[in-house]
């Protein structure tokens, strides 16, 4: 059976950077297991995916458009310290902030006595991504699964 949309896709992988740094992976866990064609994943690693079958190995690029995006520099602000009240703020910290746009994910970059500089870009966007992936199985979702977009664990449903 080949991915395509609307099966579920169980996958070993390994991401690492262009230096070759490792980022994520699922070794020494159970497979990522998703369903394909309905955004579960970033666009790039599904396009990759498409059409591969169980026990298929490959190799995957995610360009920054078809991952997290490229970096938005817009998205770089400073807010007054005061903001987060008596609250400790360190570098690499993340907090949820609701913005025009609904909530937000933001990084804390630099701490200053005044302002401290949040960033609201994934912390992987504008990097290329370098997937290692097997294929461990595919089988067809089931008519719940496609109905709620995503998978159900053993059991069904359980949320």
């Amino acid at each position: 059976m080949q991915i395509a949309k609307h099966k579920v896709v169980s996958i070993h992988y390994t991401l690492k950077d262009n230096a070759g740094n490792t980022l994520d992976s699922s070794e020494g866990r159970s497979p990522l297991v998703y369903m394909q064609g309905v955004g579960n994943l970033i666009s790039g690693m599904e396009e990759g995916l498409e059409g591969k079958a169980k026990g298929d190995k490959l190799q995957i690029k995610v360009s920054p458009e078809k991952g997290y995006g490229v970096r938005d520099e817009r998205l770089l602000q400073k807010v007054p310290r005061s903001a987060f009240g008596s609250q400790e703020v360190r570098k690499g910290m993340q907090f949820r902030a609701e913005t025009e746009g609904g909530p937000q994910v933001v990084t804390v970059t630099e701490v200053g006595l005044e302002s401290v500089t949040v960033d609201g870009n994934h912390p992987l966007a504008g990097v290329e991504l370098n997937f290692s992936v097997e294929v461990m199985d595919v089988r067809n979702a089931t008519t719940e699964e496609i109905s709620h977009g995503h998978v159900h664990g053993p059991g069904g449903h359980q949320h």
